[in-house]
């Protein structure tokens, strides 16, 4: 028979769930891009010169909503190309749009072949043309278009050497933006004297739109000399590949940006207010910058909850970093879920508990899981199973312990990115 106080327990951790995944859904919905687009075309028309043209280039994880809504609000009659480049996941079709698919944390092959569209289309416009650029997180990874004296495979190491090193948006991106002919300005820098406007969709924290998807459209982050020093910093420049070396030595670095609109239409730090109104009673947002190692965050998030034990809703936001320890399966929601698992274990947290950390993307890592959420009883289950959490991230499998413990959050691609969401309730405490 089952026990009375086991049923209650389980009842407490499902509502618990339940409100974090509500919360998790309303971080989604506040970051719609089609909405965000509109919004921002509304307020500030796209004006055409006589005999101008608008070329519509859309790139990243939310291309094919911003697209869809730019279309909308172009001046009727409005020529001009159209192009998106998105992940394989977010698949879609809309008339009189081409759309590339490619890779993604990775470049291929298909995203060269993206690159190489979006260099003809920005090339060829016009002095009296406008290029509109929808701009979403992943569009680095989504447009490599490697410098003179290296391929993409090359290009695409480096990109693994930096993923698996710990590295955060903003170091990735200064060393992509060294090695491509479009990031750091060099997509606006090509379709000069055409006047260029961009809408970015945030997934960075701070939202500093010289790392969103790399900046094609905004001045580089830094140098090339910068870029060594941070491989060097991360322990990876031994690694790197030789014609990588050679091209960073030589001082190249992004072309500079050339004069055009750069406009913020969505961020995190919106999603997270969104979550706090959607809490429907007490709630803090914590942080808007969860970053750095996924060990350092677990403990500042199970500390957060310690320093306000009877705070029931406890909102985060940021894009924590991982370094990878073996041949495991994961990604860094999984690991931060997995590691507050046992951070309020051996603090002492006292259930009922529970804890999601999730991408707006709906995706984490190269997994089919957008993140995790763990509550009190997820230790115990994989006890249950005869399974233990630490030796599952001395691998970096994370993903294998939270499938065996039932606490994957499955893939779900949302058409939007702004960075990850963290949430930390407590429900009501026996007497």
């Amino acid at each position: 028979m089952t026990d009375p106080a086991d049923r209650a327990d389980r009842a407490d951790r499902a509502a618990l769930r339940d409100l974090a995944m509500s919360l998790y859904d309303s971080a989604i919905d506040a970051a719609r891009p089609d909405l965000a687009v509109s919004a921002a075309l509304d307020a500030s028309p796209v004006e055409l010169p006589a005999g101008g043209a608008c070329h519509v280039i859309a790139v990243g994880k939310a291309a094919g909503p911003m697209m869809r809504a730019a279309l909308d609000k172009l001046p009727a009659g409005a020529r001009g190309e159209r192009l998106i480049v998105t992940n394989y996941e977010n698949d879609t079709e809309i008339a009189g749009v081409q759309v590339f698919l490619a890779g993604h944390p990775v470049p291929n092959e298909a995203g060269l072949t993206a690159a190489l569209e979006v260099e003809r289309i920005a090339a060829g416009a016009g002095r009296d043309d406008v290029l509109l650029c929808l701009i979403s997180g992943g569009g680095s990874a989504l447009l490599p278009a490697p410098v003179e004296g290296i391929g993409l495979p090359e290009k695409a190491e480096v990109n693994r050497l930096l993923l698996g090193s710990g590295a955060d948006i903003r170091q990735t991106n200064l060393v992509r933006q060294c090695l491509s002919r479009l990031k750091g300005g060099g997509l606006a820098a090509l379709a000069a004297p055409a006047s260029t406007r961009s809408l970015i969709l945030s997934d960075v924290i701070g939202d500093d739109l010289r790392v969103v998807a790399s900046g094609p459209t905004v001045a580089p982050i830094g140098t090339a000399a910068e870029a060594i020093e941070t491989l060097e910093d991360l322990g990876i420049w031994a690694s790197v590949p030789s014609s990588v070396k050679d091209v960073l030595s030589s001082g190249t670095r992004p072309a500079p940006a050339s004069a055009g609109e750069a406009q913020l239409i969505g961020s995190n730090r919106m999603s997270l207010s969104a979550m706090r109104e959607a809490a429907d009673g007490p709630a803090e947002i914590v942080s808007e910058e969860l970053i750095g190692p996924v060990e350092d965050a677990a403990a500042f998030i199970v500390g957060a909850h310690l320093a306000s034990p009877a705070a029931p809703v406890l909102i985060f936001g940021g894009e924590t970093t991982v370094r990878l320890r073996g041949r495991g399966l994961g990604g860094r929601n999984q690991e931060l879920a997995l590691r507050v698992a046992l951070e309020a274990k051996r603090r002492g947290v006292a259930g009922p508990w529970a804890f999601l950390s999730g991408g707006t993307d709906g995706r984490d890592g190269p997994t089919d899981a957008a993140g995790a959420c763990v509550d009190d009883g997820t230790l115990d289950r994989l006890l249950a199973a005869g399974l233990d959490a630490e030796t599952f991230l001395d691998t970096s499998d994370s993903y294998h312990a939270l499938e065996a413990s039932g606490d994957l959050i499955p893939q779900r691609p949302t058409g939007t990115n702004v960075a990850d969401v963290q949430v930390f309730l407590v429900g009501e405490r026996p007497a």
